[in-house]
């Protein structure tokens, strides 16, 4: 095992936006199998480190190329552009106009004549919204246009976000 490979190799999986889970869930049940701590408890110290250590990547390794948003993040690492930092440009103010009114929609939700079906009808928006981002994303990817690509990864974040606060305020009002 070499946890110096980026996780696509590690996972034994082409380096591309388009990932089959299914294929991805199969390579790290086997990977799994094989690296488990519990595995290797009969063996000396270092080789116990090391497994944790291999465990671990793999872990990381899925939680990154299981998510849109984290793979897209990690696509664009592996060409030297960190997304979770300062943006080196500015998104457009249409966009961030957008992003203040559904921000603002979610806010009054609560308060709304069926919240529940406000909260549904913000879902369904933000759900679409990322679904059109990843396919932006996918394109400037596959196209090599990596600021384009970059716009998207940072559009998709305000949206992950926005549908993280969507999913609380959900479970606030609904879940008793």
């Amino acid at each position: 095992m070499d946890i110096t490979r980026n996780y696509f190799e590690f996972l034994g999986l082409p380096v591309s936006f388009d990932v089959d889970q299914s294929q991805l869930s199969e390579r790290y049940r086997s990977l799994q199998q094989q690296l488990h701590p519990d595995r290797h408890s009969h063996q000396s110290d270092r080789e116990q480190r090391l497994a944790v250590q291999y465990s671990t990547y793999l872990n990381e390794a899925l939680a990154t190329l299981k998510s849109p948003l984290k793979r897209a993040q990690y696509l664009l690492s592996l060409k030297g552009i960190d997304t979770l930092s300062d943006s080196r440009s500015q998104l457009d103010p249409m966009f961030l106009m957008e992003q203040m009114e559904l921000r603002e929609r979610v806010a009054e939700a609560a308060d709304h004549a069926d919240p529940e079906a406000e909260l549904e009808a913000l879902d369904q928006q933000v759900t679409k919204a990322l679904k059109q981002l990843q396919a932006e994303f996918a394109q400037a990817w596959a196209d090599a246009a990596l600021e384009q690509a970059e716009q998207a990864v940072r559009k998709m974040q305000f949206m992950v976000k926005l549908q993280s606060e969507v999913e609380a305020l959900e479970d606030r009002l609904f879940d008793d």
